[in-house]
């Protein structure tokens, strides 16, 4: 077996990168909460709207026709069994096959956040949040239908529920290590070659790259 060793400048340098990176994720851990303020606040659905608590007024839809012939309604479902059935990422949104009291099964994106139980959350009745239909061919997506479809085909492709609106909250260590995440490849990535430029340019790596020599001048790249 063959063993390539990495060259001493570039672990040092990947090593001094990642030692400032450190600080830079600490900086960032101290905005990263009045970000996540915002974040709520801005995925935050008041109820009654598409994505928010349904209260007694919004109608009870129990069948694909109630879907289509209202603009806003919500579904009543047993426990959480619309998350058993199937689902999967259509686009940026993951979607569930929710069962509607007359047995259709229908694809819907559902805001967990505003979803309320009554008596046991896993066997008692969850009234989902408030939903609306929007068209789409489902049919264009054949990885998301393979998965969704899992247990039983939908009985409709042309159309999802959309229970989310504006909602969809990320979980707060979940938004934290996307943005330490984010910050700490960048700071390396941008280190990484300013501290090396700068050892080369100081005779104590060779350089990537040979500069281009000055009249008069002649420089040796590191392959020579």
């Amino acid at each position: 077996m063959r063993y390539t060793r990495m060259r001493f400048d570039i672990w040092l340098c990947l090593l001094l990168a990642f030692g400032v990176s450190l600080g830079t994720v600490k900086l960032t851990q101290l905005i990263v909460p009045s970000l996540y303020e915002q974040h709520v606040e801005d995925h935050t659905v008041a109820d009654g709207d598409i994505g928010g608590k349904a209260g007694a007024e919004v109608f009870r839809a129990q069948s694909v026709d109630d879907l289509l012939s209202h603009d806003t309604f919500t579904i009543l479902s047993n426990g959480i069994e619309y998350c058993n059935r199937g689902g999967g990422y259509y686009g940026s949104h993951y979607m569930n096959a929710v069962t509607l009291p007359s047995g259709e099964l229908v694809a819907a994106v559902i805001n967990s956040d505003s979803v309320q139980t009554e008596g046991d959350y896993f066997s008692g009745v969850n009234t989902l949040p408030v939903g609306r239909v929007v068209y789409e061919n489902l049919e264009e997506n054949e990885s998301f239908l393979h998965q969704i479809e899992y247990s039983e085909p939908l009985s409709r492709r042309d159309f999802y529920i959309d229970m989310l609106g504006t909602g969809g909250k990320v979980a707060q260590v979940d938004y934290t290590q996307r943005w330490t995440g984010t910050v700490q490849v960048v700071t390396i990535l941008v280190c990484f070659p300013l501290f090396h430029s700068l050892g080369a340019r100081l005779g104590l790596f060779p350089f990537f790259f040979t500069p281009r020599a000055k009249k008069g001048e002649e420089r040796k790249s590191e392959w020579d």
